[in-house]
């Protein structure tokens, strides 16, 4: 058999986890736990226990058991694939800054992958028989439960779920949830909605032919590989491909020794089938990347025809369900700066700085921020409204523009701007026709979600912001230090600044208040008293008042 260390240029799982675990990224628990109530939760820990996103790691499971005390040769790892943006800065090779140019360069220039006769994701093969009963196939492996207490059953999350359009040839990687029914049988979720998934489409024509539907379930690839599962890609192009403009080389590939399929050569698993196109299956209950668990609903069957994989297979999950999780950082950080580039470069509007897909709670798909550099015009600025409405079918519910001074990431931050920056009657456009994401809702009308479109830029010059300027709230934290007080973290706007509605008298007054020379500014104002203003008249426009002619 090959080696998988021979000279890819990319680096398999394997590597990967070498990689992590010299970083600091990797935390090896030799413990027993329990892959159908422990586990998981265990790692979910990090994401909802208030540890910040650069200090999550990823875990590796090596005393894996079950609830009925069965014990698994194979390790579990979690969290290896996007825990944080380290570890898929790890994963791509390249630094985080630079994720986004490597993305738009590997979709505009694929390197087609090269196909080897012998493969270590083939070392050890399972047909027939081997497949067949309690203990086996599929049951022998170590599957975790995502969400013990909801989840119907162990269920794949890191898939790279093959099928290939019988028409042209061409095969799509899709990120699907597959549930075990039986050691030799598994339910598959493609998505059905329009604008979803390649695969489901591929499923269309093989029913249409009366044929079953070629399928290869991989578990465990190369980093780069694993990445181009979730991504949405344009329909016919192959992910394999884009994988290896990742790399810049060619991805290495295998043919399937049961299905006519081509699959990663350094694949930890692949489970190979046949999925039928004419019965429906019972799938689900699941706790779903939207945040509420997807209830049963009909959907396809897979009969497990062969699984292959390595000697020392690592077997791989996710974290997903509600966000942040692995499966919203693995998107966010591609999606970010494809659709960046897309109101850049694709539509050429100015002055955009940054788009911003809301994770928390929300899953990346429904709340969306632009920030905008202050001074575009207002018809770029809805362009840009427009184009991250459309870009996906099921991204921005609620796409929202702001400034730059506005932190997108801060929740306090959003609602300022909404507050003082928008005027509903004016600034708020409600669009028609959206794919909808998330629970089935009842009031929509054939499945479709709107679309909130919202301007909170600023209009025009306000006033400064009302906190002390930066040299005032700096000197303060140095004597903070100084002092020994709780450290601080900075948040958003921690210091004054102008937002274009203020001059250099005001600000001289400033200055001199702060040197105690205040009585100065008194005298100043004396000399602009007057009977003929009403309380709250602005100083400014009036005739002999301190700005007249001004």
């Amino acid at each position: 058999m090959v080696n998988s260390r021979t000279d890819k240029g990319y680096k398999d799982f394997h590597e990967h986890l070498e990689a992590l675990e010299a970083e600091g990224l990797l935390t090896t628990i030799n413990q027993p736990v329990n892959k159908d109530t422990e586990l998981h939760p265990l790692v979910r820990w990090q994401f909802r226990g208030g540890i910040p996103e650069n200090q999550r790691k990823a875990f590796r499971f090596t005393n894996v058991i079950d609830s009925k005390g069965r014990t698994f040769d194979m390790p579990v790892v979690v969290g290896a694939l996007s825990t944080n943006p380290a570890i898929y800065s790890i994963g791509m090779g390249v630094p985080l800054e630079d994720i986004g140019n490597r993305w738009n360069d590997a979709i505009t220039n694929p390197i087609d992958p090269v196909t080897v006769e012998n493969a270590p994701c083939q070392e050890i093969i399972m047909e027939g028989d081997q497949l067949r009963g309690e203990g086996k196939g599929l049951d022998a492996l170590p599957v975790p439960i995502s969400t013990p207490g909801y989840d119907s059953a162990p269920y794949l999350t890191a898939t790279n779920v093959t099928t290939r359009n019988p028409e042209t040839g061409t095969q799509n990687m899709g990120t699907y949830r597959a549930g075990l029914k039986a050691s030799d049988r598994l339910a598959l979720r493609m998505v059905a909605r329009p604008g979803g998934a390649e695969g489901h489409m591929h499923w269309e024509m093989w029913k249409k032919m009366g044929q079953k539907m070629p399928c290869a379930i991989v578990v465990g690839c190369p980093p780069p590989v694993a990445y181009v599962g979730p991504q949405k890609l344009p329909v016919g192009v192959e992910e394999m491909a884009v994988a290896g403009g990742l790399v810049g080389k060619a991805i290495r590939q295998v043919k399937c020794k049961t299905v006519d399929l081509l699959v990663p050569a350094e694949s930890e698993l692949v489970i190979e089938g046949l999925v039928d196109v004419e019965i429906l299956e019972p799938e689900a209950p699941f706790a779903e990347s939207h945040g509420h668990v997807a209830l049963e609903d009909y959907n396809c069957v897979m009969e497990v025809t062969a699984i292959t994989h390595r000697r020392d297979a690592v077997f791989t999950s996710i974290i997903s369900q509600l966000t942040p999780s692995e499966s919203s950082v693995i998107k966010r950080i591609a999606y970010e700066p494809i659709y960046l580039s897309h109101l850049r470069d694709t539509l050429g509007i100015k002055g955009v700085k940054r788009v911003y897909l809301h994770e928390a709670l929300t899953n990346l798909r429904k709340i969306l921020f632009i920030q905008i550099e202050r001074g575009v015009p207002t018809t770029e600025v809805w362009r840009a409204l427009y184009g991250c409405s459309n870009l996906a079918a099921a991204i921005g519910k609620y796409v929202i523009a702001v400034d730059e001074d506005i932190d997108p990431e801060n929740g306090d931050s959003i609602f300022w701007a909404l507050a003082y920056r928008s005027n509903p009657a004016l600034d708020i456009q409600i669009l028609k026709h959206k794919v909808r994401y998330g629970p089935k809702d009842p009031r929509t009308i054939n499945g479709e979600e709107s679309i909130c479109l919202i301007d909170a830029t600023l209009k025009a010059d306000m006033p400064p912001i009302a906190l002390p300027k930066r040299e005032y709230m700096e000197a303060a934290r140095n004597l903070w230090d100084k002092l020994g007080l709780p450290p601080l973290k900075p948040e958003s706007p921690w210091h004054g600044y102008s937002l274009g509605d203020w001059n250099s008298e005001w600000d001289e007054m400033a200055k001199r208040a702060a040197q105690g020379d205040y009585l100065e500014n008194g005298r100043r104002s004396a000399q602009y008293r007057r009977s003929d203003v009403a309380p709250n008249t602005s100083v400014r426009g009036l005739p002999g008042g301190p700005f007249d002619g001004v």
